[in-house]
């Protein structure tokens, strides 16, 4: 997990916990949104190591 998609996670947990605590709606979509983005951002990164590694493993044969 990349430090960017946890701090988006993080972020936009925060910004969803103060938008429903103070009924927000703008801003508890808004935290909603970020936290997406950062899980998007952790399934990319994922995705970029998984092919880095199949390309390391072709090339060490």
């Amino acid at each position: 997990m990349s430090i960017d998609s946890k701090k988006d996670r993080i972020k936009g947990k925060t910004n969803e916990t103060v938008g429903k605590a103070t009924d927000d709606d703008k801003k508890e979509l808004k935290g909603k949104i970020q936290e997406k983005v950062g899980q998007a951002k952790e399934k990319a990164d994922n995705i970029v190591d998984k092919v880095a590694e199949k390309i390391n493993k072709k090339s060490e044969k």
